[in-house]
């Protein structure tokens, strides 16, 4: 008889399995299936599910050189020629987001 389910043991820092356990606790969904859930959408999506990115950190103007400048203006331009864009309230969550996750 196969088993119908298998363990896995992870390693986390204490406080974010606390805040996690916290919401998951709030939300009535124990952790295994949580764990469960992202295995599925890895399978799904044979990756990661979300987005993995090593630079996080916010582009100061200060820091570009002008060539590097004027091509991410130029790249701006064409996009709003081809009418290229987002929902304002998309890009102001997104905004939002970034900016919780650069202070933290």
């Amino acid at each position: 008889m196969a088993a119908k389910t298998a363990n896995v043991l992870a390693r986390v820092e204490p406080d974010v399995k606390e805040q996690a356990e916290a919401i998951l606790s709030q939300l009535g969904i124990p952790a295994s299936v949580v764990i469960n859930m992202l295995y599925k959408q890895i399978i799904i999506t044979k990756g990661i599910p979300f987005s993995l990115s090593l630079n996080k950190e916010p582009i100061v103007r200060d820091e570009m050189s002008e060539d590097t400048f004027n091509a991410m203006m130029a790249k701006g331009f064409a996009q709003a020629k081809a009418n290229d864009s987002r929902p304002a309230a998309d890009v102001i969550a997104d905004l939002k987001r970034d900016i919780r996750e650069w202070t933290e």
